[in-house]
């Protein structure tokens, strides 16, 4: 990433905003979008986020649940285990997180775009 993209992530983070950078040859093809090679990053202001990150020293993989059938995230931890609770391994339960998401900057050109824009201030990025 050139310096003008690092100077706006590092600005902005923690915060609520998903990055979208070039993947480069160190990152497993898994892990990349395939049609465009590039890769989401978010630093998260969530407490709990930022200490299991600190605890592990490395960067952690993760998804939005949708579960099928669904218009909507999950948000609340109750309701997670209600449906999920016997399917899966560990839910922290940090409180209701609510249902809009991080605002999405494209930094894969010279100019950020806003994909999406939601919890982040736009505003850095114009």
């Amino acid at each position: 990433m050139d310096n003008a993209a690092f100077r706006l992530i590092k600005n902005n983070t923690p915060g609520n905003y998903t990055f979208i950078l070039k993947a480069t040859k160190e990152v497993p093809r898994r892990l990349m979008s395939e049609k465009r090679k590039t890769i989401g990053l978010r630093v998260p202001s969530n407490e709990i986020a930022l200490a299991l990150l600190e605890a592990l020293n490395e960067p952690l993989m993760l998804t939005t649940l949708m579960l099928p059938g669904n218009d909507f995230t999950e948000s609340d931890p109750e309701e997670i285990q209600d449906h999920l609770g016997k399917r899966i391994d560990l839910i922290i339960h940090g409180g209701f997180l609510g249902q809009k998401p991080t605002t999405v900057i494209d930094l894969t050109d010279s100019t950020p775009v806003v994909v999406r824009e939601g919890t982040g201030d736009i505003s850095p990025f114009q």
